[in-house]
């Protein structure tokens, strides 16, 4: 009876320390990193943007990305084998419009400094920008990546509607 009444002295005892103990602390965030496709998927998604892995294929990890408007890939290139510590991501979009000729297209390129376009082999038009990553860049700096690929997007889409008339007006 004795050994009784000391195990549950020592179990009220324990369960004492447990309520007064402070409460464990959450594992930090993990750093940013814009050269791991996992933390741009993080960045997305605190957009309230869906983005998922779709394949990897030796240095390159390949995302699709969901937005309520519209859906684009990012593709990471240069990755090591965990696929991260990639080296470049570039953003594309494909456009199920009537695509213009090749020469609009040639026109609209040369309008841009950082949206590129072309034509794939079912002629249908392609948008992309392209980041060069180091370790030291920050999320403030891949979402103004995210930023300028919107803006490449903007024109990209303006120049589908008419591309005489976008072309005409460009710099």
């Amino acid at each position: 009876m004795t050994r009784t009444v000391l195990a549950l002295a020592i179990l009220a005892l324990a369960g004492t320390a447990q309520a007064q103990a402070p409460p464990a602390k959450a594992a930090p965030p993990a750093a940013f990193d814009a050269r791991d496709p996992k933390s741009l998927i993080i960045l997305l998604s605190q957009l309230g943007v869906r983005a998922e892995v779709t394949q990897t294929e030796g240095d390159a990890v390949f995302l699709k990305v969901t937005t309520p408007a519209y859906g684009f890939s990012a593709q990471y290139a240069g990755c090591d084998r965990q696929g991260r510590a990639c080296k470049a991501v570039a953003f594309s979009t494909i456009s199920e419009a009537r695509a213009p000729t090749l020469a609009q297209l040639n026109g609209f390129t040369q309008t841009s400094l950082t949206c590129r376009v072309w034509l794939d082999k079912s002629a249908k038009a392609h948008a992309m920008y392209t980041a060069m990553l180091s370790a030291g860049d920050t999320q403030a700096e891949m979402e103004t990546h995210l930023g300028a690929w919107q803006g490449c997007l903007a024109e990209f889409g303006a120049f589908l509607k008419d591309p005489n008339a976008y072309l005409a007006e460009a710099p």
